[in-house]
């Protein structure tokens, strides 16, 4: 036999041995499996971990949870797992199998994450840490992980293991009545977006309440009153309404030309509905909306945002089946109980690319209002508003609304806008002069593409600002997508 084969063979057999009787096992202090089994009080590898998944959304609410039922106890501990990048592949499971044979897990420091817990707030919340503490009495140990697409691991998760038969599932069950009672994201207002790695891993994106008055919502007399009466006035009568038997979810359809105040007016109803929470879809993040419902049925009352759903109305790209995405947004909405406080509030530009859905699947939406156009009196109210703190005179402002007829509420901010810049340029205050030249200019015959543009005129497609047009800010996915501002912009 071959000298170096045989030396082969011996030290084979040598190694099969030490693992036969367990000398290699580690016993330094700052491993994985020695510190659980001292935490637990018996043999770690023997016991079987029970994993809770959490969906991203819920992470923060997760970690807030965590860090509260650990400090519950006094000799609660939270350590880190070393080993780069191996830890983000293995289970906890695998790790203490592995443990048994290899040095390959010690004990760190605590991974971080930086999650936003509201517009302008961020929360430092454990991206993987290991929980060491007691619970009703029994040790436990949590490893808790962030979601990790790149990795495979789409959702978050808490990885239970305990010494106390039943423990585990005791401590879960605690968790999850908890986690039903309390969110970050109740009395928000959200949207959610479609991420790289598809919409289970994509976040949620927290937006600043619109603060708006209703003067500053210019349509027909009555007109925005009748709309804030049934999204936010039914649910001040909800006890009538369960008494006679009456469901309390309410669907609406607005719906007009691009510009015309659509998405202004959702913006008052937000900025009248403090503590309600807000999920607001467009765009490809439509096909979210199974999503959006359940968490608006969780987190109630609510108020759920579909804008421009004319332009997903035949799309079945993002869907799970043969049928439209716009069937799913409208069986999504059907599913809740008739007793969820949540207001379903649709936009759209074209109304007939939905009456045929709207036909087929009857009840969803029990208020359909048209934006239209403003009339010679509204025209002069927008520019009025736009134009405060400007000294025009009121027949330079009527002449110019009386000039714009057929536009819209974005067209009368531009106006305003022209005028002061063409001051600007000659660097002398704002005058009727500049606002007729203003006018002057939108209206000229070469001047038609740019009024299709704004909303007015006969052409278009192409929406004011704000959630569903040109404007969003940069970093965003694309069109479709809410950005940060967009409830501080203009009238759509």
């Amino acid at each position: 036999m071959d000298e170096n084969l045989g030396k082969f063979i011996d030290d084979f057999a040598r190694l099969v041995q030490l693992a036969q009787s367990g000398q290699h096992r580690v016993q330094a202090g700052t491993q994985l499996l020695t510190t659980l089994t001292e935490h637990l009080a018996v043999p770690a590898e023997s016991l079987s971990v029970v994993v809770e998944e959490i969906p991203p959304h819920r992470f923060v609410d997760a970690d807030i949870l965590m860090a509260e039922m650990a400090s519950e106890n006094r000799d609660c501990r939270l350590v880190g797992i070393g080993g780069g990048d191996q830890r983000h592949h293995h289970s906890l499971s695998d790790m203490l199998q592995q443990s048994q044979f290899f040095q390959q897990f010690p004990l760190s420091q605590p991974d971080y994450t930086n999650v936003a817990v509201g517009p302008d707030e961020q929360r430092q919340a454990v991206a993987l840490g290991l929980w060491l503490f007691s619970h009703g009495g029994s040790p436990v140990a949590v490893l808790q992980r962030d979601a990790l697409p790149r990795y495979g691991r789409q959702s978050a998760s808490l990885e239970v293991l305990a010494g106390g038969t039943g423990s585990a599932a005791e401590f879960l069950a605690e968790f999850r009545r908890r986690m039903q009672h309390r969110s970050v994201l109740k009395g928000q207002v959200i949207s959610l977006v479609m991420g790289e790695y598809g919409p289970s891993a994509a976040g949620v994106t927290f937006h600043a309440r619109p603060a708006l008055a209703a003067s500053e919502v210019i349509l027909p007399e009555g007109l925005l009153q009748k709309v804030s009466d049934h999204a936010l006035g039914i649910a001040e009568h909800r006890e009538s309404l369960s008494e006679y038997g009456q469901h309390l979810k309410r669907g609406i359809l607005l719906y007009g030309k691009p510009g015309t105040g659509k998405t202004h007016t959702v913006r008052y109803l937000l900025s009248q509905s403090s503590g309600t929470t807000a999920i607001l879809l467009s765009g490809g993040s439509l096909a979210r909306i199974s999503e959006a419902a359940t968490m608006a049925r969780a987190l109630q009352p609510s108020i759920v945002v579909l804008e421009d759903c004319d332009l997903i109305a035949e799309d079945r790209s993002f869907g799970h089946g043969p049928q439209p995405l716009l069937f799913e947004v409208l069986d999504a909405m059907d599913g809740l109980d008739s007793d969820a406080d949540v207001a379903f509030v649709l936009t759209t530009n074209r109304v007939d690319m939905l009456e045929r859905a709207l036909a087929q699947r009857p009840g969803r939406v029990d208020l359909a209002v048209e934006i239209p156009l403003p009339a010679p009196a509204e025209r002069v109210n927008l520019v009025k508003l736009y134009a405060r703190g400007i000294p025009f005179s009121p027949d330079a402002v009527r002449d110019a609304a009386a000039r714009a007829e057929g536009t819209t509420a974005s067209f009368a901010r531009e106006l305003v806008r022209r005028a002061v810049v063409a001051a600007a340029l000659e660097g002398v205050p704002v005058a009727d002069g500049h606002l007729a030249t203003a006018v002057e200019g939108l209206m000229a015959d070469g001047e038609a593409l740019t009024r299709s543009l704004l909303g007015s005129g006969q052409g278009g497609g192409f929406d004011a600002p704000g959630f569903g047009g040109p404007g969003f800010p940069p970093g965003f996915p694309g069109p479709g997508v809410p950005g940060p501002d967009s409830f501080r912009r203009g009238p759509d």
